[in-house]
């Protein structure tokens, strides 16, 4: 004798709620399986995230870049003289005849800004990068 689907339904259609939850526990242990619905919350036209998102990392070295002379030169190598140590008179002017020139490297973001603004003050075109 062969069981229809229908007869199984208005079988269960008998049972109570405590012996349906016990039926499906059951179901569950024999077959391995869950009965729960996947849960799936997502929002229409938003990414969604596998990962979490990387940390931007904050820029902390700067290079002061004198891009344009301007018309105090003789001021100007007197002070790129003064900003990096070390540097000689011809090395000096060599650097600002040779613009766009790099005038210090890896230096803070407030230093960049004073020798930025130092060499702007008598002329000179300056970038930070």
């Amino acid at each position: 004798m062969s069981v229809s689907k229908e007869d199984v339904i208005e079988f269960l259609k008998n049972m109570s709620v405590i012996e349906l939850s016990g039926l499906v526990k059951e179901l569950e242990e024999i077959f391995g399986v869950s009965a729960a619905a996947p849960v799936s919350v997502a929002v229409a036209g938003a990414p969604v995230a596998t990962e979490p998102p990387k940390p931007v990392e904050e820029q902390t070295e700067f290079t002061v870049v004198l891009t344009e002379v301007g018309p105090q030169k003789i001021n100007i190598i007197k002070e790129v003289r003064a900003i990096v140590s070390g540097l000689g008179l011809k090395e000096a002017k060599d650097l600002v005849e040779g613009a766009p020139q790099n005038v210090k490297e890896g230096v803070s973001r407030e230093e960049a800004e004073k020798y930025k603004k130092q060499l702007e003050a008598l002329g000179a075109k300056v970038e930070i990068k």
